[in-house]
């Protein structure tokens, strides 16, 4: 569905709008430093596989290394920090975007379709 010219001046009101702020900061108080960590989880990964070969293949159990458990931990590491992004978006974020989403619903008189 094409965006109507009357509701321009609707998405302008809420970008500049106290719960857009606000749910803007909450967004990226989560976002920005999870993003980092696992970043930097990850580079230590690779500098760890480039340049301390012997560390990363002293073997753990059996035929396990410490490279195996390290890229295991990044898959585990992955699905963690979505479980946490999901239960913080269900908490903090998805209130404040229905809000919003009620708002513009309001004032440009349409409804959400689907779910």
């Amino acid at each position: 569905m094409p965006e109507r010219p009357e509701h321009h001046q609707v998405y302008e009101d809420m970008h500049a709008s106290a719960d857009f702020q606000e749910l803007r900061k909450k967004f990226r108080a989560f976002v920005v430093p999870w993003t980092i960590a696992f970043l930097a989880w990850y580079l230590l990964y690779v500098l760890m596989s480039s340049f301390a070969g012997d560390f990363m293949s002293t073997k753990v159990v059996g035929n396990i290394n410490v490279a195996l458990v390290f890229g295991l931990l990044q898959f585990l590491s992955t699905f963690v920090i979505a479980r946490m992004y999901s239960t913080y978006a269900n908490r903090e974020l998805d209130p404040i975007a229905g809000r919003l989403q009620a708002r513009f619903e309001e004032e440009t008189g349409t409804e959400r379709t689907g779910s």
